[in-house]
């Protein structure tokens, strides 16, 4: 018997994030992380309601992970029968998949070779898929893409200006992510503007240790910032964003292994590595606050790539109806979005101190003047659109 419920797994190299939803009302009932697996201090963090709860896992993997979430929830009364349903975050689809899809061999054959592709995170959402398939054998699982919301660019925004044939033959383009996100907030943004999405320009901004921007005509995806793989575009939390591509040979030749490089570029730049402290905000605020020079130039240089790629977004649209920010950061960070839009002035934007302080809290996320060209803070909700998602196709 199955119960009401869509479980949604996002199932990282070394985490796994969970949530489960009511499938009549799509409330979030509980939801979960469990971090540093397959370490000594791997941990489990467990929300329901307003019940807080957290667990040592020891050394505990992938399996025993999601053994130890669905024991979890049973021990709190949920989840006490088969889910209807469950959604699978997959970071990258390629150009196989522009919507989300019931999985079956086929799509488990497809996700598996796009993992070149993104090596840190299809093998995981596969493990993820394969887990959850030996605890739940009949019921519907159902893959989700970051990449899918972007499979309407364009070609003169996807293709790369280097031998036609590494896309012909390898498939090498802009691919782009978030995707999940933008869409999103693109069709809250919508129900604010009060226009079919359909007539809407916007430029959304998904800022949190990942970012990307993206630019979005008439309702669908046509620019993006990040590219073949989430490195490409912001700088951001640990990774460098664009940078010459030159660097990599420099950086060979001075006797660095392109292991070595490539760790060095996701997961040791951005705000990390400017910084040379840290990739959370929060902190490089107090730094800042606290006369850290190095803290101050990494929020300065975020800030001032950000303002580009917003710039550059708005040369895909013939006007902007509202610049969305979203994320971690993009929700919370005050800063970055008055820094942001004083340096975007000429787009209309006319800041308001008062609302942006609050998150735009009172005015339905609007932090702009009135008579400006409007701006949002709009919290995204990745899970609940995997869950709407999977809800569509376990209900077949």
């Amino acid at each position: 018997m199955n119960d009401d419920t869509i479980l949604v797994i996002n199932c990282g190299s070394s985490s796994l994030k969970f949530a489960l939803f009511n499938a009549t009302t799509l409330a979030c009932i509980a939801s979960g992380l469990a971090e540093k697996l397959s370490t000594p201090g791997a941990t489990l963090s467990i929300k329901n309601g307003d019940t807080k709860s957290s667990a040592n896992l020891n050394n505990a993997d992938h399996s025993a992970a999601i053994a130890h979430v669905i024991e979890s929830l049973k021990s709190i009364s949920l989840l006490t029968k088969d889910p209807l349903g469950i959604g699978h975050r997959v970071v990258h689809g390629g150009e196989a998949f522009s919507d989300s899809v019931p999985i079956d061999n086929r799509v488990i054959a497809e996700i598996q070779k796009c993992a070149a592709l993104a090596p840190l995170h299809n093998p995981a959402n596969l493990l993820g898929i394969e887990l959850m398939a030996e605890l739940y054998p009949s019921v519907p699982q159902v893959a989700v893409f970051d990449t899918a919301f972007h499979q309407s660019l364009p070609e003169t925004s996807y293709l790369y200006p280097i031998p036609y044939q590494l896309y012909t033959e390898h498939g090498i383009r802009r691919y782009g992510f978030h995707g999940t996100s933008h869409k999103y907030v693109a069709e809250i943004a919508a129900n604010k503007l009060n226009k079919p999405l359909n007539q809407c320009n916007l430029i959304t901004a998904h800022l949190g240790n990942g970012c990307s921007v993206t630019a979005i005509k008439q309702g669908v995806s046509v620019d993006t910032s990040m590219g073949l793989t989430p490195l490409e575009g912001l700088m951001m939390g640990t990774r460098s964003g664009d940078i010459d591509p030159g660097l990599f040979e420099f950086l060979c030749k001075t006797g660095m292994s392109s292991d070595s490089i490539s760790q060095m570029l996701n997961k040791e730049s951005g705000l990390k590595g400017l910084s040379g402290e840290t990739n959370d905000m929060r902190t490089l605020f107090e730094l800042a606050d606290n006369g850290h020079e190095r803290a101050s130039l990494a929020i300065d240089v975020f800030c001032f790539k950000l303002v580009k790629y917003i710039a550059a977004m708005a040369a895909s649209l013939p006007s902007i109806d509202a610049l969305v920010f979203t994320g971690g950061i993009g929700e919370n960070a005050d800063r970055i979005r008055a820094a942001a839009l004083e340096k975007l002035s000429i787009f209309g934007f006319k800041l308001s101190q008062e609302l942006n302080n609050t998150n735009g809290e009172s005015s339905g996320g609007r932090i702009t003047e009135e008579g400006s060209t409007l701006a949002y803070v709009i919290p995204t909700n990745e899970e609940l659109v995997i869950a709407k998602d999977t809800l569509k196709y376990a209900k077949k």
